[in-house]
């Protein structure tokens, strides 16, 4: 289900049913994805304003508010009204299964739920949602310095906004499109490569006789040769700054979350802060318990999502 070159991608699973959350997470996992947990629909809600997800798993009966509620309120969200959810409902309760549809899910599975089933048909939807979904239309206020390139560093379309960026940089011009510079283009050469992962998500551009630097971050792979960067002058705030005001973290908890996101083990961390192993588990713990994650992939997704220039 998932690419080994790109990013993981992000299930939302919104169930308040532990044995089901517990059976779909292993499952998920077990697939290459980054599971995210809402044990109710505020909890979904609140989620999705930090961190997108390529799909959502939603069950249908909740207390409080159910499934289809949320639906609707997601799909008023334009930021993520794009992003396809599947119901999850009881065998007999056909009534449901219009109902969902109704408020804008794809698709639905009946419980006992079936992983392997339910992972052929997350593939599917994703395939759909990527196809029918492209990066123009996404382009909001927190998209307007985007931009796509080849692999060989090739411009191939780019906002106004960072047009006038790309104009800084010491790129010359190919005709109506831009070539970008070499340090880029071997980063990007970079990510197709076997152990891409450990590639950054950012690279930093310095801008020639200025002490302006801009930061390329990889968005996400959005054709078989074809990669949509943002483009953002670096404000220079430390990114530990970042996520404690983004996540509500202490600046300690910020610092060991920066080196979670950065694929440091607890041991690695601990050394690096002067923690001991203890302290930096329990850290991790206040973490996970205040952005909402569940494990460590998880939080290094939302991290990752808040570090990235908007």
């Amino acid at each position: 289900m998932m690419h080994s070159v790109e990013r993981r991608d992000i299930v939302l699973v919104v169930d308040d049913s532990p044995e089901t959350l517990s059976l779909l997470t292993d499952a998920l996992e077990a697939a290459g994805a980054t599971v995210l947990v809402a044990t109710e629909g505020a909890n979904a809600l609140a989620l999705v304003e930090r961190i997108t997800p390529d799909v959502v798993l939603m069950d249908a009966v909740m207390p409080g508010m159910d499934g289809f509620e949320t639906c609707r309120r997601l799909k008023r969200n334009k930021s993520v009204a794009h992003v396809p959810v599947i119901f999850m409902t009881g065998l007999s309760e056909t009534e449901q299964i219009v109902k969902g549809l109704e408020a804008g899910g794809v698709d639905y599975v009946t419980k006992p739920i079936s992983p392997d089933e339910l992972i052929a048909r997350i593939r599917v939807h994703l395939a759909n949602a990527r196809q029918t979904h492209s990066a123009r239309a996404a382009l909001d206020a927190a998209g307007r310095y985007l931009l796509s390139a080849n692999r060989a560093g090739r411009v191939l379309w780019s906002t106004p906004q960072a047009t006038a960026l790309l104009t800084a940089i010491s790129i010359s011009p190919a005709g109506d499109s831009f070539t970008l510079p070499e340090t880029v283009r071997r980063w990007l050469e970079g990510r197709k490569a076997e152990g891409a992962a450990v590639e950054p998500e950012a690279i930093e551009v310095v801008i020639e006789g200025s002490a302006r630097r801009l930061k390329l971050s990889y968005v996400g792979q959005i054709g078989p040769e074809e990669l949509l960067l943002r483009i953002v002058e670096d404000s220079g705030i430390p990114p530990e700054q970042v996520l404690k005001t983004k996540l509500g973290l202490t600046l300690r908890e910020s610092e060991v979350l920066v080196w979670l996101a950065r694929g440091k083990a607890n041991r690695d961390i601990g050394e690096i802060l002067g923690l001991s192993p203890r302290t930096v588990n329990k850290h991790l713990e206040q973490i996970y318990a205040k952005i909402g994650v569940e494990n460590r992939a998880a939080a290094t997704a939302l991290a990752v999502t808040a570090l990235t220039p908007r």
